[in-house]
């Protein structure tokens, strides 16, 4: 039911509907070294499991900083969308909704509170995709959608290449 009703407050505000795949994560699988800031930085690892119908993501931003997160994320053929649940060591668990769109980025939302008790959406969004690099931010919007406040911007860096 929260879904639904998740689903029908996204529509409502003219957010993107998505024609996916299971391979449109597929540009974040790998080992990345993760900046932000002036000195913030961490890993991230992406990894397909269980069939390879699972994206699971391991982050690691000690020693400089105590966060280390996981999440799963999984194509749900039957609603057309990815769903992702995120957990770490401070014990937040987030989940979000979303997936592909045509210019190639890739969002997934979720409505939330801010801290002053008004509802607000949250957004993480990959943009910049290249085969070695790309950029993600997690940004907030407190008007329904309509315009999007960066919280934080991180650039990844593939470990490893690829050729």
């Amino acid at each position: 039911m929260m879904r639904t009703v998740v689903t029908l407050l996204l529509c409502g505000l003219g957010l993107p509907a998505y024609a996916g795949s299971a391979d449109d994560f597929d540009f974040w699988v790998g080992q990345w070294n993760l900046t932000w800031g002036s000195d913030g930085q961490a890993t991230n690892t992406i990894t397909r499991e269980l069939n390879g119908k699972v994206i699971r993501e391991q982050f690691d931003a000690r020693p400089g900083d105590r966060l280390v997160g996981t999440s799963l994320s999984v194509y749900d053929a039957r609603s057309d969308e990815w769903k992702q649940t995120w957990a770490d060591n401070t014990g937040a668990y987030l989940d979000f909704t979303g997936g592909l769109n045509p210019d190639g980025t890739m969002e997934l939302f979720r409505p939330a509170t801010s801290p002053d008790g008004e509802p607000m959406l949250q957004r993480m969004l990959w943009y910049n995709i290249r085969p070695n690099s790309l950029d993600w931010n997690w940004e907030r919007s407190l008007d329904g959608g309509q315009s999007w406040q960066t919280v934080w911007k991180i650039h990844y860096e593939r470990r490893q290449p690829l050729r």
